[in-house]
């Protein structure tokens, strides 16, 4: 389920950058994950490894009916308890 929340968070954040940019398509995003924070709390203990195989899941079906359907995302594994996107190749 968290997995499924991260992948919104990080189509609506291509999405801004989509606009920001004027970008009709984007062929490829990388992205760098670490543990996750769960809600929005504040909490540590509330950290998830999430699981890049459900991520890529995730992204695929929130990017469905999307200027992103066809995007490659490409997602590494890091330390530290974050997410961000490092690249995008139009």
């Amino acid at each position: 389920m968290h997995d499924f929340i991260l992948a919104k968070e990080i189509i609506d954040d291509l999405s801004s950058i989509a606009a920001e940019k004027k970008l009709d398509k984007i062929k490829k995003v990388q992205i760098e994950i670490g543990q996750v924070s769960l809600a929005h709390d504040g909490h540590s203990e509330h950290t998830e490894d999430i699981s890049e195989e459900n991520l890529r899941f995730g992204l695929e079906t929130v990017a469905k009916n999307t200027p992103f359907e066809n995007t490659v995302f490409e997602i590494e594994k890091v330390a530290g308890d974050h997410w961000k996107i490092t690249g995008v190749e139009i």
